[in-house]
């Protein structure tokens, strides 16, 4: 593959003719012309959706953050660790190694501001940690010193890195999948875990950030459940057997290392959160997004905590979260009431 260029006046290229990759673009936003209208869709919801972490009232978690036990304490700081790496990878992932090789001029407005809500997510980690926890540096550099979290981190890295070191068509793929595993996986056992402290009272300035930004995250897996399906339409000779063997690799792999992680941080002490919940919530995300992409569920469960999907929706939503057509925006703060 070849990226891009950024500037190519000598390309006669027809909106017809765009390619999500391939393709030979002039390097102009011609926007009033549009193939790909999920992208530019998804571009006005993104822009609906702005908020800025500092917007949300942290005051209250101050003290909650004290009254935690030892094991709950432990369980935010790894959730926050853990939450704080993934968006700086995908920060730099989607700018450096998805992007360059974009030729769709709608596809690329949509990841510069995906890219733009990952940091300003580990923006909002950032206003966590230092507002609430006692332990700014020690989480900072948990994902050096960890291991369980170190092994998790690499392998979710090694498929961007096969894509910057071997910048293939198959390798676009799946980057792509591995995209959407981080947005729709990977995320959600912390996700969770915040909630739960929530539903019983505590951190809901934490929850209430948390429900923003995986708000964001919905956009960013609908952006790639897309890129997929209509790779799948465009080329349907990249997907191979060799791939859907690798997909269900790395899914299989995903569920693996996020039950793990969320059972390591939660150490079955946390109330709602067993061990098998934990394991069973995971399977059904990953059944959940494997039939979005069109592959058949490798688990078929149910979920077992579906009071999450709710408390992730703001008050004057009407429709399924997880669906991503958020209709309407309200910042407010979350009470203990809310969504139950």
């Amino acid at each position: 593959m070849n990226r891009k260029e950024i500037y190519n006046p000598q390309s006669t290229e027809s909106v017809n003719d765009r390619r999500i990759f391939g393709g030979n673009p002039t390097g102009i936003f011609e926007l009033n012309n549009i193939k790909y209208q999920w992208a530019y869709n998804l571009w006005e919801m993104m822009l609906n959706n702005t908020w800025f972490p500092k917007e949300v009232d942290m005051t209250r978690d101050v003290n909650d953050y004290k009254n935690l036990t030892d094991t709950e304490k432990d369980a935010y700081d790894k959730a926050l660790s853990q939450l704080i790496f993934m968006d700086s990878l995908q920060t730099n992932n989607l700018i450096d190694n998805i992007n360059p090789y974009v030729t769709s001029p709608e596809i690329n407005l949509i990841l510069v501001r995906q890219s733009f809500e990952e940091a300003l997510h580990a923006q909002s980690y950032a206003v966590m940690v230092d507002s609430i926890s006692t332990n700014t540096a020690e989480i900072y550099e948990l994902w050096r010193r960890d291991m369980m979290l170190k092994s998790k981190n690499d392998a979710i890295a090694g498929v961007y890195q096969d894509l910057a070191s071997n910048p293939s068509e198959h390798n676009f793929v799946k980057a792509c999948f591995a995209n959407q595993i981080l947005e729709g996986i990977y995320f959600y056992s912390g996700f969770a875990y915040i909630y739960t402290l929530a539903r019983s009272g505590k951190m809901l300035g934490s929850a209430q950030m948390i429900r923003f930004i995986q708000r964001d995250e919905v956009t960013h897996l609908v952006l790639f459940q897309n890129l997929i399906n209509t790779l799948r339409k465009e080329r349907p000779d990249l997907f191979t057997q060799q791939l859907k063997d690798e997909v269900i690799a790395m899914y299989k792999q995903a569920v693996e290392l996020e039950t793990a992680w969320g059972q390591y941080i939660t150490q079955g002490q946390i109330l709602g959160l067993t061990d098998a919940i934990v394991e069973q919530y995971i399977q059904y995300l990953a059944d959940d997004r494997l039939t979005s992409v069109g592959f058949d569920k490798l688990y078929n469960v149910s979920n077992p905590i579906k009071w999450v999907d709710d408390f992730a929706k703001f008050n004057d939503q009407k429709t399924n979260f997880f669906e991503g057509t958020v209709t309407n925006y309200s910042k407010g703060s979350l009470s203990f009431d809310d969504d139950f």
